[in-house]
C-alpha cells in the first residue's frame, strides 16, 4: 500500500463506525462513476427522483404497502427459492 494510501487508511481507523461506513460506501462509489458527476449534479437527481416517487404516491400511481404486507412478501420470495 502507497503511504498515502496508508495514511488515509489509519486515519480512518480513527472515525466512529457510521463515519467509516459513509467513507468506505463513498470511495466504493467513486470507482463506478463513469460520467464523474459532481456531487451537486448527483444531489439534484436524487431530489428530483424523490420528488417523482412522492408524487406516484401522492397521486395514487402507486400501491403502498404495510410493512407487514412488506414482511410477507418478501419470506413468500425467499421461500419460492428456495424449493
Amino acid at each position: 500500500m502507497a503511504r498515502k494510501a496508508a495514511d488515509v487508511y489509519r486515519a480512518g481507523l480513527e472515525l466512529d463506525p457510521d463515519e467509516r461506513a459513509v467513507v468506505a460506501h463513498r470511495l466504493l462509489a467513486s470507482l463506478h462513476w463513469e460520467d464523474k458527476a459532481s456531487q451537486p449534479e448527483i444531489d439534484a437527481a436524487w431530489r428530483d427522483e424523490v420528488g417523482t416517487r412522492v408524487d406516484d404516491i401522492l397521486t395514487g400511481e402507486v400501491n403502498r404497502s404495510t410493512f407487514e404486507q412488506t414482511r410477507a412478501q418478501a419470506r413468500a420470495l425467499v421461500g419460492g427459492l428456495r424449493t
